[in-house]
């Protein structure tokens, strides 16, 4: 591989890592006007600081944080970065895929205010239910919504896992290729 297309790799890590980074920043302050808004309640009621903004702010700022790595990494043509860049995109992938294995294997298992609505509880519903007692369950709306969008679902999730595999690769690249441009060098 060429100066030329090590120089092509290096930008084209960068500018991808700097769009992801630029999401980053969009999720991240979606998440903090969600609460400050505070007007969606908890995700699962056995989890009650689990807020869809607290998701947003956490996610937006893992982005962000690896998308930095990317972009300083390849620019710089810093090895550490870049191996750190890969080390995260790589936990983030298997995390990835274990969540998605524990998604099919425990779908019964998500309660989000009862199956059936706040009548499910005898004692009466948990706090984090909204206040209306005629709320559906929203465990039969989000199976709903998942079988309905299941090939959207999948589409996204496999296009994700594909640009985390090419950064992966790429960030790969760009380090042996800086090993290699070092030793033709002599430093």
């Amino acid at each position: 591989m060429g100066m030329s297309s090590l120089k092509l790799l290096k930008y084209v890590l960068f500018f991808f890592n700097l769009l992801f980074w630029i999401c980053g920043c969009c999720i991240l302050g979606f998440g903090i006007y969600l609460l400050i808004h505070n007007n969606f309640g908890v995700l699962f009621h056995n989890l009650p600081s689990l807020t869809l903004g607290n998701v947003f702010v956490i996610v937006g700022s893992i982005i962000m944080v690896v998308a930095f790595l990317g972009c300083m990494g390849s620019i710089k043509e810093n090895k550490c970065l870049l191996m750190s860049f890969f080390i995260l995109l790589l936990i983030i992938l298997l995390a990835e895929v274990t969540l998605a294995i524990l998604l099919f294997v425990y779908e019964q298992k998500l309660q989000c205010c009862g199956i059936n609505g706040t009548s499910d509880w005898t004692s009466g519903p948990p706090a984090s239910c909204p206040s209306d007692r005629k709320v559906e369950g929203c465990y039969a709306k989000a199976r709903l919504w998942f079988h309905s969008n299941f090939l959207y679902i999948g589409i996204i999730t496999i296009c994700v896992c594909v640009i985390e595999v090419l950064g992966m690769s790429f960030a790969l690249t760009l380090n042996c290729q800086i090993d290699k441009t070092s030793q033709t060098i002599g430093l």
